[in-house]
């Protein structure tokens, strides 16, 4: 018997009264079959074969499985972690748009593949974004540009999409600031033509 048998034995026997605690030779007879009991037939017990098939079968399952429960084969496990990285690129990009576009973009829709897992994981996907000019609001229209531009840049890897996006709204925001400099320059004109009209200091003649 180990020191944690006799110790949980003690403890068990503390609670009785003097009159209730069995003779030595019961205690030894107890102890005798205790130790048969945690020496004996459970040390030469040997694992079932029914646990063995569980370990073995679990063991060939640990990793990724096709669709039918059946591992995956080494090629197929590399095309699915390419497929996970190319899934996980794909959704930073277009959340990168989106974050960065605010009010002007739209939601995500994406092209999926069929991994040797039965999963799907998207390979392209787009943002659908406004780059268009605010009609007769060149200040706006500024305004709109620079956060178009910033979305179309947001990824680390902008496409040749994204690019062309930002180039027109780049164009778009050139105009806009020499019309809203040109509204200016009008306004500050038309301010100065007022200013230097001569002042009419006569008092209006009374009628007869």
């Amino acid at each position: 018997m180990d020191i944690s048998a006799l110790n949980a034995f003690s403890g068990s026997t503390a609670t009785w009264s003097a009159s209730n605690l069995p003779t030595p030779r019961v205690e030894r007879n107890e102890a005798s079959s205790q130790r048969f009991k945690a020496d004996g037939p459970l040390s030469n017990a040997e694992p079932s074969k029914e646990t063995d098939e569980r370990t073995e079968s679990s063991e060939k399952t640990a990793g990724p499985t096709r669709p039918d429960g059946t591992p995956l084969a080494p090629e197929e496990i590399q095309q699915l972690e390419q497929l996970k990285q190319t899934d996980r690129e794909v959704r930073q990009h277009e959340m990168a748009h989106q974050t960065a576009g605010g009010p002007y973009t739209g939601g995500a829709s994406y092209d999926y593949e069929v991994g040797p897992d039965g999963k799907r994981y998207a390979v392209a996907g787009e943002v659908p974004i406004d780059y268009g000019p605010v009609p007769g609001d060149p200040q706006a229209t500024v305004e709109k540009m620079q956060t178009v531009i910033a979305a179309a840049m947001a990824p680390a890897d902008p496409s040749p999409k994204d690019l062309q996006v930002a180039a027109q709204a780049r164009q778009y925001l050139l105009e806009a600031k020499l019309e809203a400099a040109q509204k200016q320059s009008e306004m500050n004109q038309a301010r100065g033509e007022h200013d230097s009209e001569p002042a009419n200091d006569e008092p209006p003649e009374l009628a007869a």
